[in-house]
């Protein structure tokens, strides 16, 4: 089979859909009779795209000198893309972030897209309205152009048939999976790697990962401290917005500033350290497609406490916690529950551990190379 990707993610964006694409399609590599042909409309960044790991069986192809490349990469990958398909041979392809190019399916090519959430549908006051309008567009037209969806979650599925009026039956639920560098492997040796980021106060930390803006909820997190023994820290990791100067202007208008440390630009071999160092994971967003670092977070063997109201309970399982997204003292509370020593953390910790193998990269693909078979 010769599938193509739209691989802009793959290689710009270094977490959500960037991960997402490169985790699925090395673990897609490892199967025999897949050719995939990964299209960019650049070169990207070199740290992202050697993250696909070395095969025999990908190729990466670049955007070509016209019309639509240069200067206008996004209209290369709306539009202009469709010919360079053609002209490779392209049997099937696969939009990993939610979009299509216009005119894919008068081509003949037929096409799949993942699509990861519809938050911009069901809460837009997280979005500039024109955003919102932006991606409404964006979503009606793949819809149009798409032979078949994949959905990350049921959430997200429920959200498509929902509010995209879209028939079931050209709906998958295929699960995303982590990548493999997020193993309790080497917990034993990765202490010392996460003292820097720690105040002489604290002793222990909880960890949060995730873009900090206002539909993450971060600031729940930070309140709960109020609630927890004084030598527990907290540290946020996650890319900055105009959310995360209300949340250092809590931190210091509490006193909380040496409890607390934000960060960002952590590093690849830098993350699973800092899981591996916490004593749990909060997670305590209102909206979700998925919630991959919930499962980041389970591979590493941490307990996990999120929130209600979205698909955290499907991707964390029944033996985490969850607690409404408004109340820093449940949370604070269930917090309690999963700390080192807690009556049954370390039963949470490994039946967690056994709800997530649904989500192995090796099952995802499989069931991925499945769809493309049925589809051609």
């Amino acid at each position: 089979m010769k599938i193509g990707y739209d691989a802009k993610r793959i290689v710009r964006n270094g977490t959500g859909l960037g991960n997402y694409g490169r985790t699925l399609v090395n673990d897609l590599a490892k199967h025999e009779g897949i050719d995939l042909h990964l299209y960019a409309p650049d070169e990207g960044r070199a740290d992202l795209r050697t993250q696909v790991l070395p095969g025999v069986n990908w190729h990466f192809a670049r955007s070509k000198p016209g019309l639509y490349s240069g200067q206008t990469p996004g209209l290369w990958r709306t539009w202009g893309i469709v010919k360079d398909l053609r002209r490779d041979g392209i049997q099937l392809y696969h939009g990993l972030s939610g979009e299509l190019p216009i005119g894919i399916r008068k081509s003949g090519i037929r096409s799949v897209v993942t699509i990861h959430d519809l938050i911009f549908l069901r809460h837009p006051e997280y979005y500039h309205w024109i955003d919102t309008k932006i991606y409404t567009w964006k979503f009606r037209q793949t819809l149009r152009e798409a032979d078949h969806i994949i959905a990350i979650s049921q959430c997200t599925r429920r959200d498509i048939i929902e509010l995209g009026h879209v028939d079931p039956a050209r709906i998958s639920l295929i699960y995303q999976s982590c990548a493999p560098r997020f193993t309790q492997g080497g917990r034993n040796d990765v202490q010392s790697d996460c003292t820097s980021f720690l105040t002489p106060c604290v002793k222990r930390y909880i960890l949060s990962v995730g873009s900090i803006e206002e539909r993450k909820n971060v600031l729940l997190a930070v309140k709960a401290l109020h609630w927890l023994p004084e030598d527990v820290g907290l540290i946020v990791v996650g890319r900055p917005t105009k959310y995360t100067d209300v949340v250092r202007r809590y931190i210091e208008d509490n006193g909380l500033t040496p409890r607390v440390s934000i960060l960002h630009g952590i590093t690849d071999e830098e993350l699973p350290a800092l899981y591996a160092g916490a004593e749990a994971f909060v997670y305590p967003s209102r909206y979700e497609g998925f919630g991959i670092p919930i499962i980041e977070a389970i591979n590493c063997g941490l307990p996990v406490v999120a929130c209600t109201g979205s698909c955290l309970e499907e991707a964390g399982g029944p033996d985490s916690l969850y607690v409404d997204p408004d109340d820093a003292e449940a949370m604070a509370a269930a917090i309690r529950r999963v700390l080192r020593g807690a009556n049954g953390r370390e039963q949470r910790i490994v039946k967690s551990q056994e709800y997530i193998r649904r989500f192995e990269g090796r099952d995802v693909a499989s069931q991925v190379i499945d769809l493309y078979r049925s589809l051609l």
